[in-house]
């Protein structure tokens, strides 16, 4: 199995381009920054990962992300090796995106990317009027029809 979930900030604009021929695809790429958990002195405290979305997830990246905009993303690693112009073999991976979704509110990055929700996976609801923590109020006596305690 292949399969690999990241939580990080884009650390430039994404490059958007489209195929050629009658069916033209977007094809976004970006890069993101992933917060290490345990920090040690010396050593740099992200990783960094060259991500590439097709199609509507391209689509999606072009129009609502940007430098800075914090994204979960869920896809499968490929490999990305080159022979340079010395022909020295240069090995990279790179992150086949099949999901994104936005990891903060709207309020909370300061940017115009969108409400929490998601796109290219989830059915995330828009924020209701007026919740400018993104958490919606649980009317009172609510509280019985709720299937767990």
């Amino acid at each position: 199995m292949n399969k690999v979930i990241l939580m990080g900030r884009l650390t430039r604009d994404p490059e958007v381009r489209y195929s050629q021929g009658a069916n033209q695809t977007a094809v976004a790429r970006f890069s993101i920054a992933v917060d290490r958990r345990f920090k040690r002195d010396g050593e740099p405290d992200a990783d960094f990962f060259n991500c590439t979305a097709f199609g509507r997830q391209a689509e999606f990246v072009e129009r609502y992300l940007h430098k800075g905009t914090k994204i979960v993303t869920c896809g499968r690693i490929q490999n990305d090796n080159y022979t340079n112009k010395d022909g020295q073999m240069v090995y990279s991976v790179r992150v086949m995106v099949d999901e994104i979704e936005f990891a903060e509110s709207k309020n909370a990055s300061g940017n115009d990317g969108g409400f929490g929700g998601g796109f290219g996976g989830s059915n995330a609801a828009a924020a209701p009027a007026g919740a400018g923590d993104g958490f919606m109020n649980i009317p009172d006596g609510i509280d019985e029809e709720l299937p767990f305690n």
